[in-house]
């Protein structure tokens, strides 16, 4: 059984890691896997929305320090190379850029709208899996951990910029510096979630979202997403000059000019994605 799952279903691309007895931390295959096929949705038409999940009790408890190939890549974790060579300047650094940062920002630049299901325990770079996506689902059991302060470790996979920009700096402090586990009720008070539901709705409730979105304006949805996520790292000259960019794209494809055609001849809308 592959460590990693994919299915295509009504426009939806269905990742799920499949590690539940390792509570889905994750291996450098497998987070190559998922980058290849993040990848792969945004050049395919076909796919118009992704759903990141997991099997078992743990949506992913960080990173598997025995899954690095033998090249001596190893994970975010700092591990030194094992050429026999010991560590030198610029290794972990570069671990770190082609490891963790590509991973996160994978998620980040996927021009489809994706979504994660959160089934459990979210650790590390795991809990920096679902804080990537654009929306975020958890069941009620599941949990979200800042552990690297447990391990005497500076956050990596993008923690110290995804936090402050969804908490505010203070609580991303308080997070990131005791490392305590927070409840998903709590993580949709502090806007890290949007919706908590029973776990035995979590798959129907991300099916709901992800076929709603797949039935959307997608290229309308990726520029939005590059906008938003463009908007707190830029000036407001910037932002204003990259969303009129986007309206001029936008205004070529199939689905903008549906779109306001069914509003003038007052019907629902049809979109292709195109």
């Amino acid at each position: 059984m592959s460590d990693v799952l994919h299915s295509m279903e009504n426009g939806v691309s269905w990742i799920t890691l499949n590690r539940p007895e390792a509570m889905n931390a994750v291996t450098w295959d497998q987070r190559e896997r998922i980058m290849e096929l993040l990848a792969d949705a945004s050049a395919d038409p076909d796919v118009r929305a992704v759903v990141v999940t997991a099997t078992g009790k743990g949506f992913c408890a960080g990173a598997d320090l025995r899954g690095a190939p033998a090249s001596g890549e190893r994970s975010e974790m700092g591990v030194p190379p094992a050429e026999g060579r010991g560590r030198i300047p610029g290794d972990v650094a570069r671990t770190i850029q082609r490891g963790a940062q590509r991973f996160i920002a994978a998620v980040l630049d996927c021009e489809k709208p994706v979504i994660a299901a959160v089934n459990g325990t979210a650790a590390g770079i795991g809990a920096h899996l679902a804080f990537a996506c654009d929306l975020v689902l958890a069941a009620e059991g599941a949990r979200f951990i800042e552990v690297f302060v447990r391990r005497g470790l500076v956050p990596d996979g993008g923690g110290a910029y995804l936090l402050p920009r969804l908490v505010g700096p203070q609580r991303a402090k308080e997070l990131m510096f005791f490392g305590d586990a927070l409840p998903a009720a709590d993580a949709e008070r502090l806007g890290l979630v949007n919706r908590v539901v029973p776990p035995e709705d979590l798959e129907k409730t991300a099916r709901e979202w992800a076929e709603r979105l797949a039935q959307g304006p997608t290229r309308a949805l990726a520029l939005t997403k590059q906008l938003v996520n463009a908007s707190l790292d830029t000036d407001r000259t910037t932002a204003f000059a990259a969303e009129a960019a986007a309206q001029e794209i936008n205004m070529t494809t199939r689905d903008a000019n549906e779109g306001v055609a069914s509003f003038v001849e007052r019907r629902a809308a049809e979109y292709w994605g195109r």
